[in-house]
């Protein structure tokens, strides 16, 4: 195993046999075969072609097509075609910055191959000239990636939220860490990626953020998504994500970043520049 395997798990990605699935001439999602014969059961909402998916005439406005496409994903979630409802809304644009044309439960979102965003915060701490990273061991009842290895806090990014109010929520919640600290996290960059999974087709980007945290400072979960946090030298963190497939497929990513970033990874390296590459697919 290697860095390299690591980010190839990342880029796991055959476009052949997907469909566009675009909104106002947007491409917002990627539909395998599979669930574009499945959306014509549902006329009403989805014209389904052999180039592309888009909304049925008459749902032109946000309102409609949400609504439409909830009533949809409703009914296929009864019939245990989709695993791990959450309850939220996600919302669905051609970009991040871009208008929001309708909003989507977060468990359908790689089903339809909508890009999904995230926060992930690396909290890490320094003492005696030696560099440690704070790990989360994610709950066996989590829906994906059941214990595995993860971030100090990370969360995906829903609708309606800012991403720094975000990540300050999801610090309460996952690492009991107070405010006044969590607003301390630097935005230091993002990974992304195009990977087949097995809940669908993962199209994410990960907003990423460090947080210097006081050597006495322990995080505690308060929300059941961790099931304890442990405090590792930063070289032993690196073998493990070298050298195993412990931590979660994306936040071994974001430690590959971060190691980089650091210096635990130097640039003669011999995967160096390709690790680079592979953290923006």
């Amino acid at each position: 195993m290697s860095f390299m395997d690591r980010i190839a798990e990342c880029h796991v990605f055959d476009p052949k046999g997907h469909r566009p699935f675009t909104v106002d001439g947007r491409e917002v999602g990627l539909i395998d075969e599979a669930l574009a014969e499945r959306l014509r059961a549902f006329p009403d909402v989805f014209r389904v072609s052999p180039n592309r998916i888009e909304f049925a005439p008459g749902l032109d406005d946000f309102e409609s097509r949400t609504e439409a496409v909830n009533d949809v994903l409703l009914e296929m979630n009864a019939n245990g075609e989709i695993a791990g409802w959450r309850g939220e809304p996600y919302p669905v644009g051609d970009r991040f910055s871009g208008p929001v044309l309708f909003h989507m439960e977060r468990a359908a979102v790689p089903l339809f191959g909508v890009r999904a965003y995230g926060v992930h915060m690396n909290g890490f701490v320094e003492k005696d000239g030696r560099l440690y990273m704070w790990v989360g061991k994610r709950s066996p009842n989590k829906p994906t990636g059941p214990g595995k290895l993860d971030q100090m806090v990370a969360g995906g990014q829903p609708a309606g939220i800012s991403l720094i109010d975000n990540l300050i929520k999801e610090c309460a919640e996952e690492a009991a860490i107070p405010r006044a600290l969590a607003v301390k996290a630097k935005p230091i960059g993002a990974v992304s990626y195009t990977t087949r999974r097995k809940e669908g087709l993962r199209r994410d980007v990960l907003f990423n953020y460090d947080l210097a945290v006081p050597p006495d400072f322990e995080p505690r979960n308060t929300d059941g998504e961790i099931e304890s946090f442990r405090l590792y030298p930063i070289e032993e963190v690196a073998e493990i994500v070298r050298d195993t497939d412990r931590f979660k497929f994306n936040c071994a990513v974001v430690v590959v970043d971060f190691l980089i970033r650091h210096g635990v990874i130097e640039p003669d390296h011999p995967d160096y520049l390709g690790m680079l590459k592979g953290l923006h697919g």
